[in-house]
């Protein structure tokens, strides 16, 4: 079973590298797609994932709730974005006052993508449902990823083949595992 975020923030603090490289994998997706929804660019989003991960280091001894590792990582990702993000704009702003007035049609066209708190919001929880699935005996993840994150689902007849069961157990199977994932989530 993998460690949680408190014993990882636990084990940092001791100095172990293994934890770190572990906390550094389980939340590097997350970090970096914060930046990116909030549109900059991927070496942008590095430079924000690089500097969450410093001030993580530098800030492993002052963590009140290391159960809470999560939300400390998320917020301090959104200020750092939000500060990159507010750079960049200053930069364009002394370069337009500098260049000819814009044009009127390109400002007021509507923006149309989702708002970055709603990005997010969905990006956390493909996170939760990751480390929930992680979380599951083979078996389960198995049958769930077979049934939900492959483009085509297989007939319950190939998912009984590749689970070495009956047919008639899948769907049974598949409420057992809902309901350990639906745990996992909640508690």
């Amino acid at each position: 079973m993998e460690p949680t975020d408190k014993q990882l923030l636990l084990a940092c603090r001791g100095g172990e590298e293994a934890a770190w490289e572990t906390l550094v994998r389980r939340y590097q997706r997350l970090i970096y797609t914060i930046p990116q929804r909030a549109g900059l660019d991927l070496d942008a989003a590095a430079e924000v994932f690089q500097e969450v991960f410093t001030t993580l280091l530098q800030k492993l001894d002052q963590i009140e709730q290391p159960e809470r590792l999560h939300a400390w990582l998320v917020t301090t990702a959104r200020r750092k974005t939000w500060r990159v993000i507010s750079k960049q704009r200053t930069l364009l702003q002394r370069n337009t006052d500098d260049e000819s007035e814009i044009d009127d049609e390109t400002t007021t066209l509507p923006d149309n993508a989702p708002l970055p708190d709603e990005s997010l919001a969905k990006l956390e929880e493909q996170h939760r449902v990751r480390i929930a699935m992680a979380a599951l005996d083979g078996r389960c993840r198995k049958l769930l990823t077979l049934l939900y994150y492959e483009p085509e689902p297989p007939s319950y007849a190939a998912i009984a083949a590749e689970l070495g069961t009956s047919e008639g157990s899948v769907g049974p199977t598949r409420a057992r595992c809902l309901k350990k994932l639906m745990t996992l989530l909640v508690g």
